[in-house]
């Protein structure tokens, strides 16, 4: 092969991503300075929509979250090995609701406190970082994606390059 790997080159968003994550750990260590152990910053956001919306189907829960049914499933299993959510049978056999259980409810003014906090810290944070403030260069990376996206972008570059094609199963070389 005479290309090299190109992803041992680090990617110019990993450092975004890695950033993200380091964010996201310092979160659940507010959560275990206060005692909550099991709880993760990822659970937060279904827990305060369902606090508020009552109970969900999955697919109700990712579609008023932005994500999607596996991810929210993934995170609702989670969430329902800590104790913080039930099901209840939905309208039909299929469906299943889902709703807080007693200690999910009792740490949703906490939570919601939480929430609001990071929200303020993330607001004095861009401040401080001005002018090449995260939240602008994001609402700026958006603006430009909308004008012309990554796969318009990606396929103006690789140009007419295509990956090989199976081997037709009638092109058997018997003629």
């Amino acid at each position: 092969m005479a290309s090299s790997d190109p992803t041992r080159l680090r990617g110019r968003w990993q450092v975004l991503r890695e950033l993200l994550a380091e964010v996201e750990a310092e979160i659940e260590n507010v959560y275990k300075a206060r005692g909550l152990h099991d709880m993760r910053s990822r659970y937060v956001y279904p827990l305060i929509r369902l606090a508020h919306s009552g109970p969900m189907t999955i697919r109700e829960l990712a579609e008023s979250l932005g994500h999607t049914h596996s991810a929210t499933s993934q995170t609702l299993a989670g969430m329902r090995r800590e104790g913080l959510i039930d099901s209840v049978p939905g309208e039909d056999a299929r469906t299943r609701r889902i709703m807080l259980t007693e200690r999910a409810r009792s740490l949703v003014p906490f939570l919601e406190a939480e929430w609001r906090a990071t929200e303020q810290a993330v607001a004095e944070l861009d401040d401080e970082v001005m002018p090449h403030s995260l939240s602008r260069a994001v609402a700026a990376t958006t603006e430009a994606l909308r004008r012309r996206g990554m796969k318009d972008r990606i396929s103006d570059i690789i140009g007419a390059a295509t990956p090989p094609q199976p081997p037709d199963d009638n092109d058997s070389g018997s003629g």
